[in-house]
């Protein structure tokens, strides 16, 4: 997958292999993986899946790399003539995710179970 697009906190994120992206908050801790099932588009070299809107059966799996809080955002309210002003302050949560590399599929060797030798009747 060269990269996709998804749909989250009402907005979209193009997702690459490799990078990390901040998004609105999602449950789960650093270390998570987070399934998000709208999916606009996967490119895939030159195949290139679009969805209307979303694509049917498609999954992308996010790694939560860290919980934060961004910066901090200040509201000013101010009336003329009035001597009246209100400030106030807003720091939005965001989840910090990548599509983590070790989703590549290798084949893991399998087990050989020796049985136990059968006793013998005397």
């Amino acid at each position: 997958m060269d990269f996709a697009i998804i749909e989250t906190g009402g907005k979209q994120y193009k997702v690459v292999p490799e990078k990390s992206l901040e998004i609105e908050k999602v449950d789960g801790k650093a270390g998570d993986m987070v399934s998000f099932d709208k999916v606009l588009l996967i490119a895939d070299g030159e195949n290139v899946e679009i969805g209307t809107p979303y694509l049917e059966g498609k999954t992308i799996d996010l790694e939560i790399v860290e919980q934060k809080r961004g910066k901090k955002i200040r509201i000013l309210r101010f009336k003329a003539k009035s001597r009246h002003r209100r400030r106030q302050g807003h720091r939005q949560s965001l989840s910090k995710v990548a599509l983590s590399s070790n989703k590549k599929t290798t084949p893991t060797p399998k087990k050989t179970s020796q049985k136990p030798k059968a006793k013998s009747a005397q």
